[in-house]
C-alpha cells in the first residue's frame, strides 16, 4: 500500500510541476510576445482550463504524500509533497489578488494589463520551483526507498 501511495505523490508532483514549468517556461512568455491584447484574450480561457489541473496535482500529491509517510515513516515523502502543496495556499494568498483582476472582465488601461501579467509571471515561477524542489525530493526519496 505504501508503495501506491509513494507512486501517486511521485506521479501528481511531476504532473504539477511539469504543468506549472511549462506555463513559465513557454505558456505565458509564448502569449506576452503575441501581444498585450491576444495575452489579455488568451489569459482567461487558459487559466481556468489549467487551474483546476494544478490544484488537482498539488492536493493530490499534499495527501498522498503524507499517506506515504505514515505508512513508511519517511519523512521525505511528506517534505516533496508539503513542497508541491505549498503552492496551493501560495496560490491563494499570493497570485490570487492579481488572478482576480486579470480575470475581472472589465477592461484595464494598457499599463495596468502589462504590470499585471508580468507580474503573474514572476508570481507563477514561484510556483514552478515549488512544484520542481518538490519533484526532486519524491525522486529521491524513490530512488533511496
Amino acid at each position: 500500500m505504501a508503495l501506491w501511495f509513494e507512486g501517486l505523490a511521485l506521479v501528481s508532483a511531476a504532473l504539477f510541476a511539469g504543468g506549472a514549468l511549462y506555463a513559465s517556461v513557454a505558456e505565458h512568455p509564448g502569449r506576452m510576445k503575441a501581444g498585450l491584447t491576444v495575452a489579455m484574450a488568451e489569459f482567461g480561457p487558459s487559466y481556468r482550463r489549467a487551474a483546476p489541473w494544478q490544484a488537482s496535482s498539488a492536493a493530490l500529491c499534499l495527501v498522498s504524500g503524507g499517506l506515504a509517510t505514515g505508512l513508511t515513516s519517511q519523512w521525505a515523502w511528506l517534505g516533496g509533497a508539503v513542497a508541491v502543496g505549498a503552492a496551493i495556499p501560495f496560490t491563494l494568498v499570493g497570485m490570487m489578488p492579481t488572478n482576480r483582476r486579470l480575470l475581472s472582465g472589465r477592461s484595464l488601461r494598457e499599463e495596468e494589463a502589462a504590470r499585471l501579467l508580468t507580474r503573474w509571471g514572476s508570481l507563477h515561477w514561484i510556483r514552478s520551483a515549488l512544484g520542481l524542489s518538490g519533484l526532486i525530493v519524491l525522486a529521491f526519496a524513490a530512488l533511496l526507498r
